[in-house]
C-alpha cells in the first residue's frame, strides 16, 4: 500500500474521519455564506427604505 493510500485509509477509520472533515467544511462554508446573504438582504432593505423615504423611527 502506498503512503498516500495509507493516509487516505486512516488505519480503517477513513469513513469516520472523512465524514467529520466533510461536515466541518460544510459548517464552515455555511458560517461564511449565510451571514453574508443576511447582510446583503439587510442592505437591500435599507436601500429600499431610503429610496422610498421611509423612516423606522416612528416614536415621536
Amino acid at each position: 500500500m502506498s503512503a498516500l493510500q495509507a493516509f487516505l485509509h486512516m488505519g480503517g477509520y477513513a469513513p469516520y474521519v472523512w465524514t467529520s472533515y466533510g461536515l466541518a467544511a460544510v459548517l464552515l462554508i455555511f458560517n461564511i455564506v449565510l451571514p453574508r446573504r443576511a447582510e446583503q438582504a439587510a442592505l437591500r432593505r435599507l436601500a429600499r427604505r431610503e429610496a422610498l423615504g421611509e423612516s423606522h423611527d416612528t416614536a415621536s
